[in-house]
């Protein structure tokens, strides 16, 4: 029987920032190494083409080396002291405004380090077997390289302006990545989707920094977090809601969500790497390194509250309708980090527990978006399940290894998710204590959408478990001839299958994960939940056995029609992502391509015609006038005497 951890208390300030030594003073290689491998490899072309991947591949291992050896100096120091600054460089220096280009390292930027490096290494290895026939491995790896180098500049940041470059660095590694094969055109515009829509949520993230330098002329973090409580609640709250847009964006959640689908276009290595373990955390991330901020703005926080929840369920909906393995893994992504963010939303211990799940699940979705690669790559590259079937039979560490992922996904003990989501689950019936939430109904409302959301985690993925592994054969031998692929691809599998089954377990004995966090998340105060903490595990297995449950009945035990069947509104509308993309298209982009037509035809009619319009009537007035010059004296003469006349007449006229 688990137990809601809590926070130990910590006095506000008490963790000192010290300039960092040892080891951590090379932390700047983390970034430098990927960064410079990724440009050598793009400038040295086709020359690196037999050899440029296993370059890469040292480059990121070398980093999760580094990161490792930085962890253990700062396990080493006391708690207090867990706070390591190393500024590298003066780079914005403007009057009485400076910005230093420096790193921070302290407990929640290593925690992200060593899952962005470690799983980001595993999918390395992985992907050099998966891209093996590529002709453009070579410029793959060094995208790659890139994306590690953009991440670990972003939570390892020492300040907003840091973290801006490597969020930046990220969208345009993920831009590149996902149209990788953009010669295909559907590719191409999913990448340019998500590069758009990603572009909205910076907007935010921009807009966010103006008002931390309007308001107290710095975009530190320590600074920040320093001057939280003094700016005041309206202040705070639009920093937070400005926040929230850039989270929004990058992590997937409504309403910025509709580019994740999409983003599957990219090789399956990107999927595991960037949007299930990495890139699309990154919000989550920026929320709880601003939980000074929200917590003197509780309607932004609620907020965050409000969103995560919305996408959780919004997620696990569309993901009970896709055929396509990844479109559901896409969903599920996008349900789990909507967890997260209710998490987040509520306080320093849903920020704790948030990020417990968001590293967990780092774990166990990079694995199942590796074992979707390893089916495809079997599978001459066929993404929709009711193709599959009995693939139990002939693909085994594929189908032990992905069972691992989903049993975790699940909630089933003692597997990772058990850990960590069931404590975010537990936590959402007591958000009635935090912020504004004063009603016992805040609880309430946020326990059941945890809840529920838990049901249709397990029915979806239970469905997409079956209808791939198990129930009759719908794939002819004729055409697939399902293997498994090469130890480059299986051991990753399986050393990620082994944290999603023990890593949630080891760090939550004896508070370890949350006592590491403390120092930079500080004290929050324990409350029981709306209804008994064994009531909510109770009515959390059940869900999750009723969703497995009726998804073993229709997708196990009855046949699977590989023709897609007709179903109900609500499944037609969870194919179509319930319609978000026609809604932005109505909402969004059609309204401002008539804004955009009518611009451009003032441009044309109103402000060139005008333009125009003075250029021809002065041509004709010219025209007119150059017909009085006939190159005649009496012409001349006439004109002369024509013009006395009037003037005496006009005089004339003046006197009486």
């Amino acid at each position: 029987m688990t137990q809601l951890m809590h926070l130990p208390l910590h006095a506000e300030g008490a963790v000192e920032t010290i300039a960092a030594t040892g080891i951590a003073s090379y932390a700047w290689l983390m970034i430098a190494v990927p960064l410079t491998v990724s440009l050598c490899l793009l400038i040295a072309g086709r020359c690196t083409d037999k050899w440029g991947h296993w370059v890469a591949v040292l480059a990121s291992w070398t980093s999760f080396g580094i990161g490792l050896a930085i962890l253990f100096q700062l396990l080493a120091l006391n708690p207090d002291h867990r706070r390591l600054s190393l500024d590298l460089f003066s780079w914005i220096p403007a009057g009485d405004f400076s910005v230093n280009f420096g790193l921070l390292l302290d407990p929640l930027s290593l925690t992200f380090v060593m899952l962005v490096t470690f799983v980001g290494s595993l999918i390395h290895v992985y992907a050099v077997a998966y891209m093996e026939h590529d002709t453009d491995r070579r410029r793959f790896f060094a995208y790659l390289n890139l994306f590690i180098a953009a991440m670990l500049t972003l939570v390892l940041g020492n300040s907003y302006a840091v973290l801006f470059v490597g969020w930046e660095g990220v969208g345009l590694a993920s831009y590149l990545l996902i149209g990788f094969w953009n010669y295909v055109p559907e590719y191409a515009t999913a990448a340019k989707k998500a590069f758009v829509m990603n572009r909205v949520g910076d907007m935010g993230l921009l807009l966010a920094m103006m008002a931390m330098f309007a308001s107290y002329g710095s975009v530190d973090f320590e600074v920040v977090a320093h001057e939280a409580p003094e700016m005041g609640a309206q202040v705070a709250t639009v920093i937070g809601i400005f926040l929230l847009v850039a989270a929004c964006g990058k992590s997937a959640q409504f309403p910025l969500q509709a580019w994740l689908g999409d983003a599957m276009a990219g090789p399956t290595p990107v999927s595991a790497l960037i949007h299930a373990a990495t890139m699309v955390t990154a919000g989550v991330y920026l929320v709880v390194r601003s939980g000074a901020i929200y917590l003197e703005a509780p309607i932004a926080a609620t907020a965050v509250a409000v969103i995560g929840a919305i996408t959780l369920l919004f997620g696990a909906i569309v993901g009970t309708a896709k055929d396509d393995m990844k479109k559901v893994l896409a969903a599920s992504t996008m349900s789990q980090i909507g967890y997260m963010m209710l998490g987040a939303g509520l306080g320093p211990i849903g920020w704790a527990f948030a990020i417990f799940h968001l590293f967990t699940h780092g774990f166990f979705k990079a694995l199942m978006f590796l074992g979707a690669g390893s089916v495809m790559h079997a599978m001459n590259d066929e993404v929709n399940m009711r193709n599959f079937g009995a693939l139990n039979k002939v693909m085994k560490v594929t189908w032990i290894t992905f069972a691992f992922g989903w049993l975790a996904i699940l909630g089933v003990p003692p597997f990772s998710g058990f850990w960590s989501k069931d404590k975010l689950i537990e936590h959402a019936f007591t958000a009635n204590h935090f912020g504004n939430l004063d009603a016992v109904w805040a609880g309430w409302v946020f326990g059941m959408v945890a809840l529920v959301g838990a049901g249709i985690t397990a029915f979806y993925m239970s469905r997409l478990f079956f209808m791939t592994f198990h129930g009759k054969q719908r794939w002819s031998e004729s055409e697939y001839h399902p293997h498994e692929g090469s130890a480059l691809m299986t051991v990753p599998m399986i050393i990620l299958a082994a944290g999603a089954a023990v890593l949630g377990g080891i760090l939550t004995w004896n508070n370890l994960f949350v006592d590491w966090l403390a120092p930079v998340l500080g004290h929050g105060e324990h409350h029981e939940p709306v209804i008994p903490i064994i009531a909510i595990q109770v009515l959390t297995l059940v869900s999750v056995v009723v969703g497995a449950g009726l998804a073993y009945k229709m997708y196990h035990v009855a046949d699977v029609p590989v023709a897609v069947p007709a179903g109900n509104a609500l499944v037609h509308a969870a194919r179509n992502d319930l319609f978000q993309d026609s809604l932005n298209e109505n909402l969004f982009m059609l309204p401002g391509t008539a804004l955009m037509n009518g611009v451009v035809a003032t441009d044309k009619h109103v402000v060139d015609g005008s333009v125009h319009g003075i250029a021809k009537a002065s041509a004709k007035l010219g025209s007119l006038v150059s017909r009085t010059q006939t190159g005649y004296v009496r012409a001349y003469a006439g004109y002369i005497l024509a013009g006395v006349a009037l003037a005496l007449i006009t005089v004339l006229a003046l006197q009486y």
